[in-house]
């Protein structure tokens, strides 16, 4: 089972451009770059060189910064792809030095993490660069692959809000094998690049932290009381948040402020780019009739779906939560062309009522309620007020 991806069709459309640049593509271990590029080369007229970092003489290659070492590489052929590229040592000098003396190469480079990669690749390839994202599948991809009506998709939520849409999850039938994949996927897998690129002082902290944003994901997020729980100093605490989110594991919401003192801005909310991983970390697997924390896993769920259509559809917007000390708060805020939408989630409820400091404070800003019945108007086209 391939479900086609979206960025298929913006991969393949910056690859026939008469004038192209590197593409990079970032996205989290086993959420299926490397089989999205083998897709979106299908459609490509020409020969392909395929390199994965850890063939020795092609990253020596690779890093070599010699003109004629590289041409000798690339010699014959029309595009060059770099699986997991930020293993190789000088890469973004590299890649440079082909896109600059080797006219009409294509490149593309996929990444693990933003953290390695961009730094690798930022200033020398300043200017020369396209850069894209791959998540775990959409509710829009799967719907378009099944050719699935809004009904049918909603019928979905039960199983993506436990075991979350992995590319491999979404293949296995048996819940406890999917159980088993994403253990192995949270206890391997998630910490390999992370552990690699970073020299982490105390692995050990960084599991503790992972789980304990599982627990609070949707919460504020207190990078004090994190520190004060786990005994290490609070930079340390940014640190390896900054790390997480670099790689792909979680991703944050800051709190909107425009008018008022009492408007929350100084916590974040964390969340999960996939709620399989979350529960995993939590080791919870129960069926959503039976859980606390729907609601956690709801505002999640339509956060990271929203998330995933905006970037593979450019629509790009500022992304808030809303809550004042007095409590009234929306659970999500997007400023696009100058307008304020304000959205509240409800899992068990078709209807809510925007905030009456909300409507006083911003009478020009829209108010929407989403739920299970209208969410993929929400998440489909990534569009403000939607």
């Amino acid at each position: 089972m391939i479900i086609k991806r979206i960025q298929e069709q913006n991969l393949l459309a910056e690859l026939t451009a008469v004038k192209s640049k590197v593409l990079i593509l970032y996205g989290a271990r086993q959420v299926g770059k490397t089989t999205l590029i083998h897709e979106t080369l299908r459609g490509f007229q020409g020969k392909v060189l395929e390199i994965n970092a850890d063939n020795i003489p092609f990253m020596e290659s690779l890093s070599s910064r010699n003109l004629d070492q590289l041409k000798g590489l690339v010699h014959g052929y029309d595009l060059l792809f770099v699986d997991e590229a930020q293993r190789i040592p000088d890469i973004g000098i590299n890649l440079k030095i082909l896109h600059d003396q080797v006219p009409g190469l294509k490149i593309i480079a996929t990444g693990s993490s933003s953290l390695d990669l961009a730094n690798r690749v930022k200033e020398p390839l300043t200017g020369r660069t396209w850069t894209f994202h791959l998540f775990p599948i959409s509710a829009e991809e799967w719907a378009s692959y099944y050719g699935a009506n809004d009904y049918e998709v909603a019928q979905k939520l039960p199983e993506w809000l436990v075991y979350g849409l992995y590319p491999e999850v979404l293949g296995i039938e048996n819940r406890v094998k999917k159980e088993r994949y994403l253990q192995e996927l949270t206890q391997s897998y998630l910490y390999r690049d992370i552990l690699a690129l970073a020299n982490i002082r105390y692995p050990e902290k960084l599991r503790q932290i992972l789980k304990l944003l599982a627990w609070q994901a949707g919460n504020l997020v207190s990078v004090n009381e994190l520190a004060n729980t786990l005994q290490i100093n609070r930079d340390a605490v940014s640190n390896y948040i900054d790390l997480l989110e670099k790689s792909f594991v979680i991703f944050r919401l800051s709190g909107f402020s425009r008018n008022l003192r009492k408007e929350m801005v100084k916590m974040d909310k964390i969340y999960f780019y996939d709620l399989g991983v979350r529960n995993a970390l939590i080791e919870n697997y129960q069926p959503l009739t039976i859980r606390q924390d729907i609601g956690q896993l709801w505002e999640n769920f339509l956060l990271a779906e929203r998330l995933k259509t905006s970037t593979y559809h450019f629509h790009h917007t500022n992304r808030y939560f809303w809550r004042t000390q007095t409590g009234a708060e929306l659970d999500y805020v997007e400023e696009y062309g100058g307008q304020l939408h304000g959205y509240e989630f409800k899992w068990g409820s078709t209807s809510a009522r925007a905030p009456k400091t909300w409507i006083e404070t911003y009478p020009e800003a829209t108010f929407k309620c989403i739920n299970s019945g209208n969410f993929m108007d929400f998440v489909r086209l990534g569009k403000a007020g939607g």
